[in-house]
C-alpha cells in the first residue's frame, strides 16, 4: 500500500504512507482506523543480482513517469526500483513530459506508477469522480507506441489511482477499479501470492530462467483488484476471501460502502498488444522500498515477507524486452 501524494514543492494531499486495519469482514461490515507514518526511500536496500542483463548503463532505456503527480519517481519513493534497474544495466531516466509520440520514441520500458490528476494533487479530498491522469491525447499515444513495440509497466493501486488510470488501461483491455481490496479474514489489505497455492500464476516472469530467478512468493501491501480481458495472463489472483470495497470518499468506510466480492480478480498480469508489452499491477509499494519511523519499518522489497519482489521486478522488465520468450 503506498498513498500518492504531491513531489517537490506542491503539497502532499495525505499523509505518505497509511497502514489500514480493517476488522474481520466475515459479516459484509467493517470499520477502518487509518495510521499515519512518513515514509522514505530505504537508501540501504541492495538485494544481490549475480548475473546483470547488461552492461552497466548499456541495456534499454526505462522512462518513470513524473509529469503526472506520481508519487513514486526515481529518486523518490522509487529509488530502490530505479538502482535496482540499473544495476541491471537498464539506463533509467525521468521522464517529466506528456506523452506524445515524440517523447515515447526514445524508450524502450515506459513505467507509470501512481498517477493522479491535478485535482486530485492538490487536495486531501478524495472524492468521487475520479478525474483521468492522463489527457485523451496521452492515452492515444501510449496505445499507439505500445501496439508498435513499445513495453510499458503500468501500475495503480487503491482509489483513486485506478480511477486515474481506468482509461490508459482500458486501451488494454484492463479493467481497473478504483476502491481498496480487503481480505475478510486477516482484514487487511496486506497479500502474499504464492506458487504453492496457485494465487501467483505459472509464467516465464514467475519461473525466471534459471533457479536464481525464480519467483516462489510475492507480497502486496493494500492495493485495488482489476479484470483483463482477451488474452491478458494473470500473474496475482486473489481469493474468495477478498472483496472490494468501492467508497465515494477515499478511506472513508461504513456499512453502507459498496462491495463487491474480489475472488479471482487480479493484482498483477500481463499482455502482448500488437507488437508491444504490457504489465500491469494492482499495488505500487511492492517493488519500492521504503522506512519509516525512528525504528525505519520496512515497506516494500524490504520487508521480509517481500524477499522476492525484487527478483519479479526484474523478471517483469526482462519480459517486457523480450529476455524471458
Amino acid at each position: 500500500m503506498s498513498v500518492p501524494g504531491s513531489g517537490g514543492t506542491r503539497k502532499l494531499v495525505r499523509a505518505l504512507a497509511l497502514v489500514v486495519l480493517v476488522s474481520p469482514l466475515a459479516s459484509g461490515v467493517g470499520t477502518v482506523q487509518a495510521l499515519h507514518a512518513q515514509q522514505v526511500a530505504d537508501t540501504a536496500y541492495t538485494p544481490p543480482i549475480l548475473d546483470p542483463e547488461f552492461p552497466e548503463g548499456e541495456g534499454p532505456l526505462v522512462l518513470i513517469d513524473e509529469a503526472h503527480f506520481n508519487f513514486h519517481t526515481a529518486d523518490g519513493r522509487y529509488l530502490a526500483f530505479a538502482r535496482l534497474l540499473r544495476r541491471d544495466g537498464f539506463v533509467v531516466e525521468p521522464s517529466t513530459q506528456p506523452f506524445t509520440s515524440a517523447v515515447l520514441a526514445r524508450a524502450d520500458v515506459l513505467v507509470i506508477a501512481n498517477a493522479l490528476a491535478e485535482k486530485d494533487a492538490d487536495t486531501d479530498d478524495w472524492s468521487l469522480p475520479t478525474p483521468s491522469a492522463f489527457m485523451r491525447a496521452e492515452i492515444d499515444a501510449v496505445e499507439e507506441w505500445v501496439r508498435e513495440g513499445g513495453s510499458l509497466l503500468l501500475i495503480a493501486d487503491h482509489m483513486p489511482i485506478p480511477g486515474a488510470a481506468e482509461a490508459l488501461a482500458a486501451s488494454f483491455g484492463l479493467r481497473f477499479q478504483n476502491g481498496f481490496a480487503v481480505d475478510t479474514v486477516t482484514g487487511r489489505g496486506t497479500a502474499t501470492f504464492r506458487r504453492t497455492d496457485g494465487s501467483l500464476r505459472l509464467h516465464p516472469i514467475i519461473d525466471g530462467r534459471t533457479p536464481d530467478e525464480r519467483v516462489d512468493s510475492v507480497t502486496a501491501f493494500m492495493g485495488q483488484a482489476f479484470r483483463a480481458d482477451g488474452d491478458a495472463e494473470p500473474l496475482m489472483v486473489l481469493d474468495e476471501n477478498w472483496i472490494l470495497l468501492l467508497p465515494e470518499v477515499a478511506w472513508e468506510f461504513s456499512e453502507t460502502t459498496p462491495r463487491i466480492p474480489a475472488a479471482n480478480l487480479l493484482q498483477g498480469a500481463v499482455l502482448e498488444h500488437g507488437a508491444g508489452r504490457v504489465a500491469a499491477f494492482g499495488e505500487a509499494a511492492m517493488f519500492s522500498a521504503q522506512v519509516s519511523g525512528a525504528g525505519r519499518t520496512p515497506m516494500g522489497m524490504n520487508v521480509p515477507a517481500a524477499d522476492q519482489n525484487y527478483r519479479l521486478a526484474l523478471n517483469v522488465l526482462h519480459w517486457l524486452i523480450g529476455r524471458l520468450d
